[in-house]
């Protein structure tokens, strides 16, 4: 009897690797980017509305301290001719984001984003004060927008 227990535990202990490491792919899957746009365009209203969207929030993963402010970063598509609307209002430069995605709940979003992109920018629909601040980049080519926002709902 006590032979056939030792076997059964070790076949236990034999699929437990297989079955954490599926766990684990099943975690991770559940912890990607948001594709719903009704948060951004609130956040955004400028951009008006947008067409598809990859993003993730400082408070999407379920780490043991909360973010007490609410970061969101991502990319969001516009709508077509919305660039060019844009671009006639308001003054853009070439500019580059300064990092890839380098905070531990942006991990999603590494590698992601349009092929190529030639980012503009401009400084005047970045907003700054109250407690929360904007960073948007677009790209000429996909009519994507690349975003990063502190507080972005006041």
């Amino acid at each position: 009897m006590e032979r056939r227990k030792l076997m059964g535990i070790g076949a236990g202990l034999a699929v437990l690797p297989a079955w954490w490491a599926l766990h684990q792919v099943t975690k991770e899957a559940k912890r990607d980017w948001r594709t719903d746009t009704a948060p951004l365009e609130r956040a955004f209203p400028l951009l008006g509305v947008l067409t598809d969207a990859k993003w993730v929030s400082s408070r999407d993963n379920d780490r043991d301290i909360p973010s007490p402010e609410l970061v969101i970063s991502g990319f969001a598509r516009l709508a077509p001719g919305k660039l060019a609307e844009l671009a006639a209002a308001h003054a853009f430069v070439s500019e580059e984001p300064a990092d890839d995605f380098s905070s531990w709940f942006e991990k999603p979003l590494r590698g992601e984003g349009p092929e190529n992109p030639q980012w503009i920018r401009s400084h005047g629909l970045d907003r700054d004060g109250n407690g929360y601040s904007t960073s948007l980049w677009f790209d000429r080519r996909s009519d994507t927008v690349r975003f990063r926002a502190l507080n972005p709902y006041g």
